[in-house]
């Protein structure tokens, strides 16, 4: 089988859809999750928060196994596919089972349920999902150009199923509930990540065998401190951890924003709107940006329409309109970043190889998913902490103006400052510089 041959079109609709799955899950994690355990079902958002942080240890050490594991895979099915095939139905069960909390039951209890279930979810089901979904991009083929497109129908899905999804749950859990709602979510993200698995097959089994080989005999002593060596792992980790820092504290405090400052708890619908359907459409000038330039400059794009969207947010008070428009403009920021970690995997793999003489599609896909779940835990925990810190308590029908403004700032200035950063870790991810050595290679 060719490894350099485009993939159709099918197949990467079908990888977006997959992708937008899996998406279903980060919706629910980042933009609901600390509200229903603070307001549905009365745990303090003090303790959740730091339940948030604690899970990001575990979910570390699970991220390099479920990496290391997909490197020593070697079946007919390929490394990554029989991994992306067991992740679907255990989404379903993970969201269903997140969604469960008793609320019957003390605190304490409520507490140590939301931690077994979260604990279930991050780190062992989403970490063999999103490694194994990051890893097929350079494993179903090792044309660079491809490797853009496929990351940009992946972030095309991501964020059109996430818009779905995140406009659909408020008005499901208002007539459904939250367990009926689970049940749908959980079956939709199921039968999404099932459709990527089936159609999609891995083109590097073959050219690929003597490497496979070679690779199930080195030992992770060996395989480990080869992408410790590569520069641009850790980089790669920085820019999924500050991305998703950045976008769950905004969608987690968007939530409150719109309760609390604006008073309109239907204007969420508005701002999921425009936070995300901005990121599809500009998704689509990522291959003519990556191919005329790089898809770092795209990435440095982004980063300068995310401090403009938030510093707009931040002084548009209570004016809706000003509102909509700094958050149109962070969604066209947020959607190159989306896309562009996963169109940079495969030039961080192929330049690990080429470097250091070892391939590990698994370890190095590690990082988007490390950086993912660090970033949607430390992310929804600031919101968590900020409400803690300034008294939040969700049965009072009116809230101080220390929580007011609290959210204020969680909402627009902390969103800048993270976008700040974002964008200088950027500015050092110059891994395509280095793109005629390792492309020769492969």
């Amino acid at each position: 089988m060719d490894t350099k041959k485009k993939i159709p079109l099918l197949n990467k609709i079908a990888y977006g859809l997959g992708t937008g799955g899996g998406n279903i899950f980060n919706q629910i994690a980042s933009a609901f999750l600390l509200q229903y355990y603070t307001d549905t079902v009365f745990i303090g958002a003090g303790a959740i928060a730091t339940m948030f942080l604690i899970c990001r240890v575990f979910d570390g050490i699970s991220d390099f196994v479920m990496g290391a594991v997909i490197d020593k895979t070697s079946t007919k099915f390929g490394k990554a596919r029989p991994w992306l095939l067991l992740s679907a139905p255990l989404m379903m069960l993970g969201i269903i089972l997140l969604m469960r909390v008793p609320t019957g039951w003390e605190e304490g209890a409520k507490l140590a349920y939301a931690y077994a279930t979260y604990i279930f979810m991050n780190v062992i089901v989403y970490t063999i999902y999103g490694i194994a979904n990051t890893a097929m991009i350079p494993l179903m083929t090792t044309n660079a150009r491809e490797h853009t497109m496929l990351a940009t129908f992946a972030s095309v899905g991501n964020n059109l199923i996430g818009l779905i999804a995140g406009s659909l749950i408020t008005p499901l859990v208002l007539n459904l509930g939250w367990h009926t709602s689970s049940i749908i979510l959980g079956a939709i993200c199921c039968g999404l990540i099932l459709f990527s698995a089936l159609l999609n097959v891995e083109a590097n089994i073959v050219k690929r065998e003597d490497e496979n080989k070679k690779a199930n005999t080195l030992p992770m002593s060996q395989q480990l401190p080869a992408v410790l060596k590569n520069k641009y792992f850790y980089l790669l980790l920085l820019i999924g951890s500050f991305t998703l820092i950045m976008n769950a504290n905004a969608i987690g405090a968007q939530i409150y924003y719109c309760n609390l400052v604006l008073r309109d708890p239907q204007f969420m619908s508005v701002l999921m709107l425009a936070g995300q359907l901005p990121g599809v459409l500009i998704m689509f000038f990522m291959p003519a940006v990556a191919n005329k330039y790089s898809k770092q400059t795209f990435l440095i794009l982004g980063g300068v329409l995310l401090i403009i969207g938030f510093f707009i947010v931040g002084i548009a008070g209570s004016n809706t309109v000003l509102i909509t428009i700094g958050t149109v403009i962070r969604g066209l920021g947020a959607g190159p970043m989306f896309g562009a970690i996963y169109a940079l995997i495969p030039d961080v793999v192929d330049y690990g190889y080429w470097k250091y003489g070892v391939r590990s599609e698994g370890l190095i896909s590690s990082a988007q998913s490390i950086g993912s779940k660090v970033g949607i835990g430390i992310g929804s925990a600031l919101t968590g902490w900020i409400l803690a810190a300034v008294g939040y308590d969700a049965t009072l029908a009116v809230q101080s103006d220390a929580v007011v403004n609290a959210i204020r700032f969680d909402f627009s200035w902390l969103g800048m400052i993270i976008s700040a950063v974002l964008l200088v870790v950027v500015l050092m991810t110059n891994v395509e510089k280095y793109a005629d050595q390792y492309r020769q290679k492969v």
